[in-house]
This record gives structure tokens, C-alpha cells and sequence, in this order.
């Protein structure tokens, strides 16, 4: 038996009882009419209401008002289309599927994968355990056993994929991890998988835009089964997407509870999305901006004695221990004009309280001293 083959059976049985859902392709809507395929009808399917959402015709973005309706209704319009199409062939992946949000991203594709309690009782999810919550909710929701394998640790990856007896095992791993900063070892997790016959699920949202050529994320040199990327960080947009074969896109479609019932992404963000992510490829000269603010804040800390984790990427944590001790510190910090998040339990372990400094492009050197300054003064 193959990995995963439940796939093409559930699809195979979909399209037999003639209940396969498919996208319509929308290219132009109102509350009254929509066009598709050149042919234009009265429209009794929007969720406009009140008409409100055709008031924007005097804007710029005449055509790119909410959805109105979900994706697999009448939302799904040419602007997703050619959002998803051309993050495919950025990305180098059969299909994609645009979401409204990364946490809903994450949350989708594990619920929908192992909803049938059959499928999920031979289904093991093995994932860091630093892994963002979404991704942690996704398998809680999912069914299939959670097997949690310590941070980065291949050793106890391996030793979890060795004693399992699964047939479908699936490892999730963010790329660049949200509270520490620091990346995944993707090689050697992506040749355990291959190893192990598991598929790999890696949320690259805070590595894409800034890692890896042209800024196209940590997962680029092997292409993991299911690749999640959200437009709300680097990007400067808003939600995410779901990149993966065909078969496995089209097996969303059926059975994604949260995209099925979701009003598609507004097409506006969907234009504002694609602009942004061309303006991404050419922004070279940011990342090379962001990376020397990385090392020159990193040898400033050094040099005053304060210790970072060992993070490369614009997150940079410094840990305090206490959630007392980083609640004093953000406050004290934000008396000088500097504005810092105090990260505390849950959302780190505990006697891991920290605060979160995240660094951009726009920094200036003189910003970078000020900060250092202040955290001397504070610590």
C-alpha cells in the first residue's frame, strides 16, 4: 500500500457520485450579474446584500471588491487565479489554493487530511515542537497520532519515524520558527521523509521574501510535498497559500471545511498580493539592507555582552527567563521610545520569557545603537 493513496480513491469515489466540487473561474461581478466565460447572468448567489460592495466601481480597484461569496460558489474570480498560477510557477508546484489566513492555512490542511477516522487511525503527524500553534491546533483537530519530536532534532525525528507504524506519516516544520528565529534543518528532514516514505509539510511564513534566492523561502531546494507561504509578512500583504500536486489540491477542494465555508480572500488583497509579490523579486537590495542589520545588530549585542539565540534571520529573541522579568523590561523599553513585544508562557516554555526584536530593512544604523544602548541600560 502506498502512502497517502486514500487521496485518489476519495477523489475517484468524489467523482462518482458526481459529487467532485470544482472552481468557476469568475471574471466579473455584482450583486446582480456575474460573467463567466464571457456569458453574463443574473446573479442569486452573491452574499452582497445590500449592493454595498459595488460601490467601490469609482475606485482604482473597480473590480477588485470583496468576493461576496466562497470560493467554490462565486468568489473564485480571475484575480485568484492568476494570483495562484503565477505562485506556481514561482514556486514550482502543480496547484495552489489561496487562503485567508496562514493560521487557517495550517489548520485546514491537517483537518481535512485525516477527517475520516479510518484514514486517521493508520495516520501518524510528527512535528517540532516548537511548531506554530496552527499547526498544533491542525493536528489536535485532524485525529491522526501527534508525535512530537524535540527542536530540530533529527536524532529523535528519526527514532519517532523508525517506531511508528503508520501508513501515512506526514512531518510538519516551520522553515524559519515564529519565536525563535532560527531555521529548520530542511535536507536532512526532507531525506527522512524520502527515508521514511512520509510526506513533508513546512510552513515557510517567516522565511519567504527573505531566505533563500530571490527570496523565494527555505523550502525552495526541495519542494516539500505541501508548502505554506503567507502574503502577511515579508510580502506586505495579507493571507496565505497552499502550494501542492494537483491531486492533493483537488482533495482540499472536497473536503477543506474551512476554505469550502469562507467567503473567498477579498480580490483586492488578491491584486495587492501579486504586485507585492513582483515588487519581491526585485528587492535584492532590501534583503541585502535586512541581512547587514542582522549581523550588525548581532556583533553589537556581542560586543555589550548580551546574549541572542542563535538566530540569523530578523527574528531575534532575547531571553529573559522570568514573564515578570520581560513585562519590566518591555515597559522600561517603551519609557525610551522603544517599542518590544514581551513574549511569555504559553506561547514559549516556561522560564523562556523573552523579548522579541525583529529587524527590517528600513533600520538605520542609528536605530541599531539606540536599541543596544537601551537594552544595556534596561539589562
Amino acid at each position: 500500500m502506498a502512502a497517502f493513496d486514500f487521496i485518489s480513491e476519495q477523489l475517484h469515489a468524489r467523482k462518482a457520485d458526481d459529487l467532485l466540487r470544482q472552481r468557476v473561474c469568475v471574471q466579473n461581478t455584482t450583486a446582480r450579474t456575474l460573467t463567466v466565460a464571457g456569458h453574463s447572468y443574473l446573479n442569486f448567489a452573491s452574499n452582497d446584500y445590500l449592493g454595498l460592495g459595488d460601490s467601490v466601481a469609482e475606485l482604482k480597484f473597480a473590480a477588485a471588491s470583496g468576493a461576496k461569496s466562497s470560493a467554490l460558489v462565486t468568489g473564485y474570480q480571475a484575480c485568484h487565479a492568476e494570483l495562484e498560477s503565477y505562485l506556481c510557477e514561482l514556486l514550482g508546484y502543480e496547484a495552489a489554493m489561496l487562503c485567508n489566513s496562514g493560521f487557517g492555512a495550517n489548520v485546514g490542511v491537517m483537518k481535512a487530511l485525516f477527517k475520516d477516522p479510518k484514514i486517521a487511525s493508520s495516520s501518524a503527524v510528527f512535528q517540532d515542537k516548537l511548531n506554530h500553534a496552527s499547526l498544533i491546533d491542525g493536528s489536535l483537530d485532524g485525529g491522526a497520532k501527534l508525535e512530537r519530536f524535540n527542536h530540530n532534532d533529527i536524532g529523535h525525528l528519526r527514532s519517532r519515524l523508525e517506531k511508528s507504524k503508520a501508513a501515512h506519516k506526514l512531518i510538519v516544520t516551520e522553515g524559519v520558527f515564529s519565536m525563535d528565529g532560527d531555521s529548520a534543518p530542511l535536507l536532512e528532514i526532507h531525506a527522512l521523509a524520502k527515508q521514511h516514505h512520509a510526506w513533508l509539510m513546512v510552513d515557510d511564513a517567516h522565511a519567504f521574501g527573505v531566505t533563500g534566492e530571490h527570496g523565494l523561502g527555505s523550502a525552495q531546494s526541495i519542494k516539500p510535498e505541501i508548502l505554506v507561504i503567507t502574503f502577511g509578512k515579508a510580502v506586505g500583504g495579507q493571507g496565505a497559500c497552499i502550494l501542492g500536486s494537483k491531486m492533493l489540491i483537488d482533495y482540499l477542494l472536497q473536503f477543506n471545511r474551512d476554505y469550502i465555508y469562507s467567503t473567498a480572500m477579498s480580490p483586492l488583497l488578491a491584486t495587492v498580493n501579486l504586485v507585492q509579490l513582483k515588487r519581491l523579486q526585485a528587492a535584492e537590495q532590501e534583503r541585502q539592507s535586512l541581512h547587514h542589520n542582522i549581523k550588525l545588530f548581532r556583533d553589537k549585542m556581542a560586543a555589550a555582552g548580551l546574549a541572542l539565540m542563535p538566530s540569523n534571520t530578523a527574528i531575534q529573541p532575547l531571553v529573559l527567563g522570568s514573564a515578570e522579568n520581560a513585562m519590566q523590561a518591555q515597559t522600561k523599553l517603551k519609557a525610551k521610545g522603544i517599542w518590544l513585544t514581551a513574549i511569555r508562557p504559553p506561547t514559549v516554555p516556561f522560564n523562556t520569557a523573552r523579548l522579541r526584536i525583529t529587524l527590517t530593512a528600513k533600520h538605520q544604523q542609528q536605530d541599531i545603537d539606540t536599541l543596544v544602548a537601551a537594552l544595556v541600560e534596561v539589562l
